[in-house]
This record gives C-alpha cells, sequence and structure tokens, in this order.
C-alpha cells in the first residue's frame, strides 16, 4: 500500500465514496527567494525567519511542500481536558488567564509537551480583543461569553471603542514567551472572525440560531457593515500582535458563519474576513482559515484570503477539495466524537481521513472542531504518534 503521505492527483483509493478530484491549477510551493521574500518584513529575530521553524512539517505542508510526516494539531488542545491545564487554571477566570501573559504562555505549552503536536496554538479567547478594546463582556460558566450591553443599533455600533495598540502588550508579551520555549515548534496566532465577533455583540451572547445578526444585516446594513467592520480592524490588530511577537502561523476562526447562506456571506461577511486577513498580508506568514457548518463556503472562505482552509467533520476532505477546484492546503477533520470510540474505531478513521487528505495539495491534520473537554489526554497523545507513523 502507497505511503500515506504520498501525494497523486490520479491514483484514488477505490473505498472512497466521495468525488475524484478536478484539480485546478495548484499554488506555487514557496521555498527558496521566493518565500524570503514573503517573510521579509518580518523582525529579523521571529522564529519564522530562523531555518528550524520555517523547514518544520506545519510550515512546509502550509506552503505546498513536502514534509517528513503529516503535520498534527488539535484546536483546543490546550484546555479542559488535560489536568495540568486544570490546575494552572484554579482560582483564576478564563479572561484573566488569557491575560496573564506567564500563565497563557504556560498553558499553551501544555499540549506541545504532552501529546508532542506539531504546533501549539495560542491560548486565548474569540472575545479577549473586545475585552482589550474596552468592551463589556465576560465569560459566563456554563454560558459563555456575555456582553453587558448588546450592539444592536447604529449608535450601539458608533459608540463601540476602537483598539489601543498598547492594550495588546499582554498579548505580544505571552507570545513572546510561548515561543522562546517553543524551539522549532511553531507557534499558531488565533482570532475570532469578524461575523462571530459581531454576532457575539448583537447577540449579547451565545445563541442556536444567531437570528438576530442576520436580521441586522438585512434590516439595517449600514449598521451591520459598520460593526463587522469594527470587529475586522479588532481582530486583525490581534492577529498582527501575535504575529509580529513570533507566532509564524495564523488562523481565524469563525464558530458561527455556518448559519449563513453563501449569498449573506458573500455580501455581507466576506470582505470582513478579508480585512482581518489582510492585516497580516504583509508579514507573509501562513493563514487557516476555519468555520463550523461551513461546507458551503469553503471556496468563499479560501478567496478571503487564506493559504489553507479548515474543514469540520461534516463532509470529507476529498469533497472538499473538490469545491475548493484542488488548489488549496485543508485542514482537518477527525471527527471529535471518535476520540471515546474503540481504539481500532479510532484508528480506522484517522486512515480514511489522511486517505482522503491525499487529494489536495497539503493537508495539515487535525479535528473537525475543538477537543471535547471529557477527552482522555492519552487518546490524543496516541494518536499524534499513530499519524506521524502512518505518513511518515
Amino acid at each position: 500500500m502507497a505511503s500515506l503521505n504520498q501525494r497523486s492527483c490520479e491514483s484514488r483509493d477505490p473505498r472512497d465514496s466521495g468525488p475524484s478530484v478536478v484539480r485546478g491549477e495548484a499554488a506555487a510551493p514557496e521555498e527558496g527567494a521566493g518565500w524570503e521574500r514573503r517573510i521579509a518584513a518580518l523582525p529579523s529575530k521571529h522564529p519564522l525567519r530562523a531555518r528550524g521553524v520555517s523547514d518544520s512539517p506545519l510550515l512546509r505542508t502550509l506552503r505546498g511542500l513536502s514534509a517528513p510526516h503529516r503535520p498534527v494539531w488539535f484546536m483546543r488542545q490546550a484546555g479542559r481536558s488535560l489536568p495540568e491545564y486544570r490546575a494552572a487554571r484554579e482560582g483564576t477566570g478564563m479572561l484573566a488567564a488569557c491575560l496573564t501573559p506567564p500563565l497563557a504562555a504556560e498553558i499553551t505549552l501544555q499540549p506541545v509537551r504532552r501529546h508532542g503536536v506539531d504546533a501549539g496554538i495560542f491560548f486565548s479567547d474569540i472575545v479577549v480583543p473586545m475585552k482589550l478594546a474596552g468592551v463589556g463582556v465576560d465569560i459566563v460558566a456554563g454560558r459563555g461569553p456575555v456582553l453587558e450591553h448588546p450592539v444592536r443599533t447604529a449608535a450601539d455600533v458608533a459608540a463601540l471603542p476602537e483598539l489601543p495598540d498598547a492594550a495588546l502588550d499582554p498579548i505580544r508579551e505571552a507570545v513572546a514567551r510561548t515561543v522562546a520555549e517553543l524551539g522549532d515548534t511553531p507557534l499558531i496566532g488565533f482570532a475570532g472572525a469578524p461575523f462571530t465577533i459581531a454576532a457575539y455583540a448583537v447577540e449579547g451572547g451565545p445563541s442556536r440560531d444567531h437570528l438576530r445578526p442576520r436580521t441586522m444585516m438585512h434590516s439595517d446594513p449600514g449598521a451591520w457593515d459598520a460593526l463587522a467592520g469594527w470587529a475586522a480592524r479588532t481582530s486583525g490588530a490581534f492577529l498582527r500582535a501575535q504575529v509580529e511577537a513570533g507566532a509564524s502561523a495564523v488562523q481565524l476562526f469563525d464558530s458561527w458563519a455556518g448559519s449563513l447562506s453563501l449569498a449573506d456571506y458573500e455580501a455581507h461577511v466576506q470582505r470582513h474576513s478579508a480585512q482581518a486577513l489582510e492585516t497580516v498580508a504583509d508579514l507573509g506568514v501562513p493563514r487557516i482559515h476555519f468555520g463550523t457548518g461551513t461546507g458551503e463556503l469553503l471556496a468563499a472562505m479560501r478567496d478571503a484570503g487564506a493559504d489553507a482552509v479548515g474543514v469540520d467533520h461534516r463532509i470529507p476532505l476529498d469533497v472538499a477539495t473538490h469545491r475548493l477546484g484542488g488548489r488549496t492546503v485543508v485542514q482537518g477533520n477527525i471527527d471529535p466524537a471518535l476520540l471515546a470510540a474503540p481504539r481500532e474505531v479510532l484508528h480506522e478513521h484517522a486512515r480514511d481521513v489522511l486517505r482522503r487528505g491525499l487529494t489536495a495539495p497539503g493537508h495539515v491534520v487535525n479535528l473537525g472542531h475543538g477537543v471535547p473537554p471529557e477527552t482522555d489526554p492519552d487518546v490524543l497523545s496516541e494518536l499524534v504518534t499513530f499519524i506521524h507513523k502512518e505518513t511518515r
């Protein structure tokens, strides 16, 4: 059987029930002088300017290059599934933990030490930039982020404070502390996408149907546009601070975009996500765009300015690659529910994901969403070892 790290646009496993992929013209792999030009604006001491990080499996894969094995990391790999996280967080609220640099750095590093993943993901929350800007928001146990005052009118939007650059200093310090410990392992910066940030602001907290923000974009498109623009500036500044401090890639996370039709996404959201991603475009770091329930939006999310598109567990990777024209690196998409399944069931599912990932120009292995809090950490560690062995 061919190695699962071998790529061929001609071969296709007969057990693959998804469509064959008609490749579009893939983006040219970036190496040598082209890569050096791309990252030339980064500070001279940035980890990505060092050969070890730049040649890591994650960075090579995101650039369309071969790697010694398929890189793997997990969304929410730092968090409640780890006993060391629970010990570190004891007595400290979520937002306070995110804004305490030594603690945020330690939490980011914990899963890298334990699981041997190929990247750290900066420990934060999508509402942290809102908090830093001065918006009254807190994370309520058992509910999630809750705003003191929902943003539902043009006047509410006009009253939103801009994010001062100095307010990002704790983020810069936490990132710098983290990358100093990571060595050749890259750090991925993180921010919530403008739609999700704006939707939280309009709803005032979590929602099942996101009806208010979807109504606002049609009933008061001017106010919606101003709010989403504010969210794009805020998330963009948050991403840029992480990259300048040492993050080697970024992920823009759109938790709620799956509630949108493609028409609404393209008309009311895409340009704002593009604005957030454009904030780090001149720095050259690879940009990943991920959303949940966004199978119909994948190409539009890519066209907002992403180098790679995250795919949740709802559609197979070969189907996603087909929708992306065969020219985009994909990330995903092991079903988190199978982490609690018998080991042989999880392994067969992972093999299927790896096999389908061969249809793309590059594949970063991840879950189709975040690590469930009740996950046995040993399962994740063993899964990393299994993926590395299967794709080496």
